[in-house]
């Protein structure tokens, strides 16, 4: 499809679906209804038929913007974590990791570690903590929306930040055609201490997670989940087999490495010759939705060999649990695609790129509010599109520039603003994958973890601004630049957060 220019019109789609999830609470219905009218406006400014066009436009942008293998994953997880469930092993892990864990307070901080180290990628971050910590944290019970929350704070947050992910690879690469830099690794590393939306967000959790406080909604589903059972167990453990705990971790585990080496392998580490790359040239060079599928199934593969073979279930119960658990990922995969549709339609349109290129390119911006300014356009482009990676493929090109002239001292600051705001909007926006996958993980309403997550998101991001305004005005200081930040977080935080009704 050609390319049209539809100006403010740009943002309507992704507003339409955002407004209306929030009324309707029904994130279908809301999608389907922003990507049609994207569709819409597409087809009247392409000169298409008003009737037959947006229709053939929506189908057209679906089937461009789907990632079969990132459904293929959660349709093979969905059906590993029901097997698995179904074996009795959830339960005995359940048991297990409650003699282990036997605070609130200590699962959720686990919940934090494991996010933390899982930070090769953040679909595969959002599907396997939940699926692990998930029988945990119910025991405890932590609401889904505060699981949902850590989930997705130790995604997309962690992965900025860390060297070696699919995220650095998508930063370096978008860096690597400005030309502006000897080189992207270096000059991703330099932006890691200016990214104080991510880091802020990683301490916010530590806090919430060893103080016990909460606020706004999220409080509300905590006190709902410890006073009122808000969470159910997921079947009786005495109907079940009598599954180990060995039978969890197996399966996650081999899912865990045979990803990795999927990345590396796709990626070229094992390529022998002059085709063969590093490490880190691998993850930036793989298809990590590829990886994933792969190790999806090849976890799926053992447990079948683990389970039946030993009789814990016949081949029959097997493949219901597999069927069943498949059929449990559908609104998940529903919501990803239409939120993807969404996406593809702006980028058909170029409604949002070449709209923002124009504003900052007829703004005069003081040099010394560069930093916060950028950070505020990252964070409105990215939660509008539900995409970081689009932001910075976006943005990048226009700010190095535009930070070279106006102010140079800033320019790694101004980098690191762009992507704090992108992992802002990615994080909280209604419509991004990785929220999306967030609910899916830790099987939580999809609304209700925006709506507990927001509160949240918007105060790490509040300190943020902060802290990118301060660092305007001192040069770009960094002990300056993160005193303020945490400061004002910390008093933030004492001010808004209470104590729990029952002790942790």
């Amino acid at each position: 499809m050609e390319a049209v220019q539809a100006g403010w019109l740009s943002i309507l789609p992704p507003v339409v679906a955002i407004i209306l999830a929030i009324i309707t609470k029904d994130v279908v219905f809301s999608l389907l209804l922003g990507a049609l009218s994207g569709t819409l406006i597409y087809s009247m400014l392409a000169g298409m038929n008003p009737l037959i066009g947006p229709i053939e436009v929506l189908f057209k942008a679906t089937l461009d913007g789907i990632d079969v293998y990132i459904i293929l994953f959660i349709c093979l997880l969905g059906a590993l974590v029901q097997v698995i469930a179904n074996s009795g092993a959830s339960a005995a892990y359940g048991r297990w990791g409650s003699k282990t864990l036997k605070t609130r307070r200590s699962t959720l901080l686990a919940t934090s570690v494991l996010g933390v180290l899982i930070f090769i990628d953040d679909y595969f971050n959002c599907l396997t903590v939940g699926t692990v910590m998930r029988p945990l944290s119910d025991r405890q019970k932590i609401s889904r929306a505060k699981l949902a929350y850590i989930i997705d704070s130790t995604a997309a947050p962690v992965c900025i930040l860390a060297p070696i992910s699919s995220w650095a690879a998508a930063v370096g690469s978008n860096l690597r055609t400005t030309g502006a830099f000897t080189s992207d690794f270096s000059a991703f590393c330099s932006t890691i201490p200016y990214n104080l939306y991510a880091l802020l967000t990683i301490a916010m959790v530590v806090y919430l997670s060893v103080s016990g406080r909460d606020f706004g909604p999220m409080g509300k589903q905590e006190l709902l989940a410890r006073e009122l059972e808000y969470i159910k167990e997921e079947a009786r453990e005495d109907n079940l087999p009598n599954g180990r705990v060995s039978d969890m971790i197996v399966p996650i585990l081999a899912l865990i490495v045979l990803t990795i080496l999927g990345m590396l392998y796709n990626g070229g580490f094992f390529t022998p010759g002059d085709c063969h790359l590093s490490v880190t040239g691998a993850l930036g060079n793989c298809n990590a939705a590829e990886a994933l599928t792969w190790g999806g199934l090849s976890a799926l593969i053992l447990a079948f060999l683990m389970f039946v073979p030993r009789k814990l279930m016949s081949f029959k119960v097997f493949m219901e649990g597999v069927t069943e658990g498949m059929k449990n990922m559908v609104p998940s995969c529903s919501i990803l695609i239409l939120a993807w549709t969404i996406s593809g339609v702006c980028r058909d349109q170029l409604l949002t790129a070449e709209y923002i290129r124009d504003l900052m390119a007829a703004s005069s911006i003081p040099g010394a509010l560069l930093p916060v300014l950028i950070f505020i356009v990252a964070a409105f482009l990215s939660f509008s599109t539900g995409t970081a990676w689009g932001t910075f493929g976006i943005l990048i090109p226009i700010v190095i520039p535009v930070a070279t002239a106006l102010s140079p001292n800033l320019l790694v600051v101004a980098l690191a603003a762009t992507l704090s705001g992108s992992v802002f909007g990615d994080h909280c926006s209604p419509i991004s994958d990785t929220t999306i996958l967030s609910s899916t993980g830790a099987e939580c309403d999809h609304m209700v973890h925006v709506s507990t997550q927001l509160p949240y998101a918007l105060c790490s991001a509040g300190c943020a601004a902060l802290g990118y305004i301060a660092s305007g005005l001192t040069d770009g200081n960094l002990a300056v630049t993160l005193g303020v930040s945490f400061v004002s977080l910390a008093v933030l935080l004492l001010f808004v957060t209470r104590k729990s009704r029952k002790e942790v």
